[in-house]
């Protein structure tokens, strides 16, 4: 699938002014590309995931830094072997770092008030088969659905709950739901 430059280059102005869409087009189009890199290094489905989750997390956190003479593949790529080689580093030493409350304060808050396409999909379906549906995700993406829409518990509660950064939080929701979305599609 050839990617359109010039809608890339429009949705990273729009996630820049804190669009929601635009965050879901830029996750859509480029989770495939940093997901193949991760898994081709870890060899694992689940630590190719999490290492992509953690990618976009951070770029969606820094995405005012990204200078629009590059290509946005290639940024969170590099990225990505930052967040690979951080993995590697925590893997060897295996000691758990709590984050302070300072870092937590500097989390990028990506807007949460216009509803996706996969949000009113959601929505729309009766909730025996949604339930059904969702048990068919990942343990992982059933719980941030879970505590997210029937839990009701807001981001930093959720964070808090699983023990990971808010971003990871909203990134993996955002996965959650198009994976979801897509369950739903095919039934």
């Amino acid at each position: 699938m050839e990617i359109n430059q010039e809608k890339v280059l429009h949705q990273i102005q729009q996630a820049k002014k804190g669009n929601q869409i635009a965050f879901n087009y830029l996750l859509d189009t480029f989770w495939g590309s940093v997901y193949a890199f991760q898994l081709k290094q870890t060899q694992n489905d689940n630590d190719a995931e999490d290492i992509t989750i953690q990618t976009f997390s951070k770029a969606f956190d820094k995405i005012d830094t990204f200078d629009e003479e590059y290509q946005f593949k290639t940024w969170l790529i590099t990225i990505s072997k930052n967040v690979y080689i951080d993995f590697l580093r925590k893997k060897k030493s295996s000691i758990n770092t709590e984050t302070t409350e300072e870092q937590e304060k500097e989390v990028y808050a990506m807007v949460d008030d216009a509803p996706s396409p996969e949000d009113k999909i959601i929505t729309e379906q009766n909730l025996a088969k949604l339930l059904k549906d969702i048990k068919k995700l990942k343990p992982k993406y059933q719980e941030v659905i879970n505590l997210r829409y029937f839990q009701e518990l807001s981001y930093k509660e959720i964070s808090e709950q699983i023990g990971e950064p808010i971003n990871n939080v909203k990134v993996k929701l955002l996965r959650a739901k198009k994976l979801l979305a897509e369950i739903i599609k095919k039934s």
